[in-house]
């Protein structure tokens, strides 16, 4: 559902003004668990379900969509709370969509 996940972006974009550029790029890393786990779910977003990525490119996107220089911070912050997976050898990663996605 599109407006679902619009609405989703733009909630957590309004939760994270404070941590987001003009560019909406996060400038540093809360450090509330709270807003940590929000700025993982907004940095999420920015991964297209089911596409396939190496760790250059997830990198690389992790470096558009923040300011502060740590995308491997991100990256293991990322797979940690399971919103993207990674093939044991960290060679290919990907984000799975939920139920509520795939409609």
């Amino acid at each position: 559902m599109e407006s679902n996940n619009t609405d989703e972006l733009q909630n957590l974009r309004q939760e994270l003004y404070t941590f987001l550029d003009e560019h909406d790029r996060l400038w540093v890393w809360p450090a509330r668990p709270a807003k940590r786990n929000a700025a993982l779910r907004y940095l999420a977003t920015k991964f297209e379900i089911g596409k396939q990525y190496t760790e250059r490119e997830v990198n690389d996107l992790l470096k558009a969509w923040h300011t502060f220089g740590d995308h491997a911070l991100l990256r293991r912050e990322l797979y940690d709370a399971k919103l993207i997976e990674r093939t044991r050898n960290g060679a290919t990663y990907w984000r799975q969509g939920n139920a509520a996605e795939a409609e």
